[in-house]
């Protein structure tokens, strides 16, 4: 059977392209497709171990069996008014007010705003621009799973996310976090929250372009892959 993959971040350097598809053996598993992904291009071997591969928009587990045609993503470790527009991953200059507008709610007492911005060095060393890649759809159902944990443990009134992707200079918004709530401690809390976990799960990655024109991604949080009774859910679909 074959399988196409579709390669994020540093793992398309190290291959020198994008997409690869693969020939398996009938009913191989994720372990068996990154085995034979190591015997043909070598060079990703040592990053095997922190992969997690999702099939359409979903996480699956090592042990998942493949089927012919699947479209797989391999995922490193990372680096909206209504609830879709609260939940963005964009090529497009990110906008405060647009998200402000989302969340708050007359109930509001207080609307917290994070502001990620490309900042012009990183450990001692000048940088010139970043570069973000997403799964973009993967990405924003991850978005939205973090804005479903900041309301199951604060009692907000609205939160959003906006993710930039794409080349961005010195200076430019990467990332937008608003929560609202009845008053501010809540509203703070729950989003330095989402902030961190941003970086834990959404897959979204981070490249230095450093003054010579030279680059590098940057290090992320391993994904942690689903328990295997997510995929035999997927099984009985």
């Amino acid at each position: 059977m074959n399988v196409r993959i579709r390669l994020f971040a540093g793992l398309h350097d190290l291959v020198g392209q994008r997409e690869v598809t693969l020939e398996l053996t009938e009913g191989a598993t994720v372990v068996e497709l990154q085995e034979e992904l190591g015997r043909q291009y070598p060079a990703v071997v040592p990053f095997l171990p922190t992969l997690v591969c999702a099939i359409g928009d979903e996480f699956v587990p090592t042990e998942q069996a493949l089927r012919d045609g699947d479209d797989i993503s391999l995922i490193p470790p990372v680096s909206g008014g209504s609830e879709a527009d609260s939940f963005l991953v964009t090529t497009e200059p990110l906008a405060p007010d647009r998200l402000v507008a989302t969340v708050r709610q007359d109930e509001s007492g207080a609307v917290a705003l994070f502001y990620g911005v490309a900042r012009n060095n990183s450990e001692g060393r000048r940088v010139h621009a970043l570069e973000y890649e997403a799964h973009g759809s993967l990405a924003e159902k991850k978005l939205r799973e973090v804005g479903q944990e900041v309301r199951d443990r604060w009692p907000v009134t609205g939160v959003g996310i906006f993710h930039r992707t794409g080349r961005l200079a010195i200076g430019e918004t990467s990332l937008l976090v608003a929560v609202s709530a009845a008053h501010r401690r809540e509203a703070f809390e729950a989003c330095h929250f989402a902030v961190d976990r941003i970086k834990e799960i959404v897959p979204i990655w981070k490249k230095e372009i450093w003054e010579d024109g030279e680059g590098e991604w940057v290090a992320g949080h391993p994904v942690a892959p689903p328990e295997p009774a997510q995929a035999d859910r997927r099984n009985r679909r």
